[in-house]
């Protein structure tokens, strides 16, 4: 009995990354926690991510990984800085929202 495996197609994937990126914009419009908005975030820009992947591969072309290499260089960076600053607000009011963190501005 052969079993017949089915490859996935460059739509499979613009499925999974709108999928992902859906769930990132309900997670940022939803939630108030900080946290967790910023890790939907982080999930919308890993679903762009795939997008670019998806076509670059589809289309032939390395134009797509090489942006995707660059905008995860910069989301790196975006977490070291990010992260450390919503970690150290949180550490001083853990019960913070992003409502509180906005009035922080000044």
């Amino acid at each position: 009995m052969v079993i017949a495996i089915a490859t996935p197609t460059t739509t499979w994937y613009l499925l999974l990354a709108a999928m992902l990126f859906s769930t990132g914009v309900v997670g940022v419009l939803v939630r108030r926690n900080p946290l967790v908005m910023f890790m939907c975030i982080e999930l919308m820009l890993n679903a762009v991510n795939l997008t670019f992947v998806a076509m670059a591969n589809k289309l032939g072309d390395i134009g797509g990984q090489t942006t995707v290499f660059f905008v995860m260089v910069v989301a790196a960076a975006e977490v070291v800085v990010g992260l450390g600053i919503i970690v150290s607000i949180l550490r001083r009011r853990p019960g913070a929202t992003a409502d509180d963190i906005a009035e922080l501005k000044g």
